[in-house]
């Protein structure tokens, strides 16, 4: 199924399906508030039905903002946004701490064979400016198919250390809250996502149950307002990622239904890692956009065959 691209300069990139959806906005232009830390993020992603499964400053939480690559706790700094966890204080607004993720220019940026395939370079910066680390982000849309509903969205990050001390990374839980490990590329779903049903590739039960937990792959649907229509989106990791001998850190689920509807591939939910001066580390993602409530046995079948 063919798709059609429209750049924005300075502001975004935009994905449109054949039949006029547009799927995605990646928007790169620099947020106003330097208290929700300023980064790219995608939003609003779409299924091809038209229904919109991402979240944009929600009120409970102003700095969430679709899906967007964060570093809740990064050596004393918050590249997630908002309120830090301080141990034994709870969450306090430290607007010093906020740091962001500065847009530098796209190396790479393809579109043909009903695909995108871009490559972004970003600066970390922490709040008094200094440059902490280098980011080259992969951002690829493919598999659009009509007859099955669903379209697919590749996210890749490799982040190299460029200060002279290591890069520290952990989240609320290393820090002392517990089950809190919210770090990582996050989504915020739509409001209507609240009270969704989450499941994994292994464990059963819901959010309550995956919270923490590890797997290859976590799905999350839920039931529309406004229309008689159900999404759901899958979460996958490639193989690498939950690879001991090749990731820099264990993966684990960080994901809610209630209060607030919410997955993050979680790079630090337990122990901080740390990356020392000139080293970096990579991750692949892949997240699967559908109309319709899939179950398990759809979501396995679907993902085998899309290989990495």
């Amino acid at each position: 199924m063919s798709i059609r691209v429209t750049h924005e300069v300075g502001e975004a990139v935009v994905v449109t399906a054949a039949g006029g959806t547009e799927i995605l906005r990646y928007v790169y232009r620099p947020d106003p508030e330097a208290f929700e830390s300023r980064k790219p993020y995608a939003h609003p992603v779409r299924t091809l039905g038209g229904r919109t499964v991402t979240g944009y400053r929600p009120n409970d939480h102003r700095w969430h903002k679709g899906l967007q690559m964060t570093a809740s706790h990064l050596s004393g700094q918050n590249f997630w946004g908002g309120n830090s966890y301080v141990h034994g204080r709870g969450y306090l607004p430290l607007p010093e701490r906020v740091g962001s993720m500065r847009h530098d220019g796209f190396s790479g940026f393809a579109v043909g064979d009903g695909r995108l395939d871009l490559v972004e370079e970003l600066t970390w910066v922490e709040n008094g400016g200094g440059e902490w680390a280098r980011e080259e982000r992969g951002l690829s849309v493919h598999s659009v198919d009509e007859p099955a509903g669903a379209w697919v969205l590749d996210w890749s990050i490799r982040l190299s250390n460029v200060r002279d001390a290591d890069l520290v990374f952990g989240s609320p839980t290393t820090a002392g809250r517990e089950m809190a490990g919210y770090t990582g590329l996050q989504w915020r779903g739509a409001r209507d996502f609240t009270g969704g049903t989450a499941f994994g590739s292994g464990a059963e039960g819901g959010a309550g149950e995956l919270m923490g937990t590890q797997g290859t792959w976590l799905a999350f649907t839920a039931e529309h307002d406004d229309v008689d229509a159900h999404s759901t989106l899958v979460f996958a990791h490639a193989p690498g990622n939950l690879d001991e001998r090749t990731a820099v850190h264990p993966s684990h689920w960080f994901v809610r239904a209630e209060p607030i509807p919410t997955v993050a591939f979680s790079w630090a939910f337990f122990e901080e890692f740390a990356l020392p001066p000139g080293e970096s580390f990579s991750y692949r993602y892949r997240i699967v956009v559908a109309d319709g409530a899939w179950d398990r046995a759809r979501v396995a079948s679907y993902l085998d065959g899309l290989p990495w």
